[in-house]
């Protein structure tokens, strides 16, 4: 048994170790569950590793997907990365969703909480799309957004692994949906993606605004080249301020987090000792 209570106001829950109690012992089939209802668990009281956190990972994942751009921890297979350089404020999204390479999950697991701020944010993209106007609801749902992003050489080696080739690159991009591309000289990769703004969530099917759209702001246009008016920015960043809740982070802590629902982001801070660890998968449920 283990005890649960909600997670500031959101449909999230924290589920409480007691003392001494070993994450990897949590029954499986029911966190799945919990996780499916919910959409974002944080687990507190476990102590847990960055090590732990890849072994409980393990237990609900098919694979996972390495960061292009974070240093990594765990060496035998660059899965365990550390969150975001710097100590800036990051805008609520969802991971890699200006890419055709979206997981299903974000964990991230505690090691320093910053002395203060540094508070990881989260906000329910289904709740976002239901406050959302009627006039930018149907103008997301008439119109894709696009995003133009260029890998250099060593970006996409490392993601698709030290042996890759282009063929590798071109085997994988090729019958993507909303992928156009081309390769470069340098062998860098420039590509296109082409995606709905507006999706359904991988467990309650409901419509969600999980995206990357306010953290690439000053590049995301609609697919017809056109750019997202200032005035449905300015919309979306007011709904999304007033339902942003946060994680006030504690040592050991593990949050799990759908990618399918939920944008996250953080709060800015000054202390260089913060540490906070992720990893990325696609879920085997």
């Amino acid at each position: 048994m283990f005890k649960i209570e909600s997670l500031e106001t959101s449909t999230g829950k924290i589920v409480y170790g007691d003392e001494g109690k070993d994450i990897l012992c949590l029954p499986v089939g029911e966190i799945k569950d919990l996780f499916k209802s919910f959409g974002i668990l944080l687990f507190r009281g476990f102590g847990v590793t960055h090590e732990q956190m890849k072994a409980f990972a393990e237990q609900f994942s098919s694979r996972f997907t390495r960061e292009t751009n974070r240093p990594r921890v765990d060496s035998r297979d660059g899965f365990v990365s550390l969150v975001a350089q710097g100590t800036h404020f990051i805008e609520p999204h969802c991971e890699n969703a200006n890419t055709p390479f979206r997981p299903d999950a974000v964990w991230f697991c505690c090691g320093v909480p910053s002395a203060q701020d540094g508070e990881t944010l989260f906000c329910d993209g289904v709740q976002v799309w239901e406050q959302l106007s009627e006039e930018s609801k149907q103008l997301f749902l008439s119109k894709k957004i696009r995003f133009d992003i260029n890998y250099s050489a060593e970006q996409w080696k490392y993601f698709l692994g030290a042996g890759a080739t282009l063929a590798n690159v071109k085997q994988m991009l090729e019958n993507l949906e909303g992928v156009s591309y081309f390769i470069n000289e340098d062998e860098s990769i420039s590509f296109t993606y082409i995606c709905p703004a507006v999706i359904k969530t991988k467990y309650s099917n409901q419509n969600a605004f999980a995206n990357n759209i306010l953290n690439s702001k000053e590049s995301v246009i609609f697919e017809n080249g056109s750019p997202i008016p200032d005035t449905v920015i300015s919309e979306i960043e007011e709904v999304t301020d007033r339902l942003t809740e946060e994680i006030q982070w504690q040592v050991g802590d593990l949050v799990m987090i759908d990618n399918s629902r939920f944008l996250h982001g953080r709060r800015s801070f000054s202390d260089n000792q913060r540490l906070i660890f992720s990893i990325f998968s696609y879920l085997n449920f």
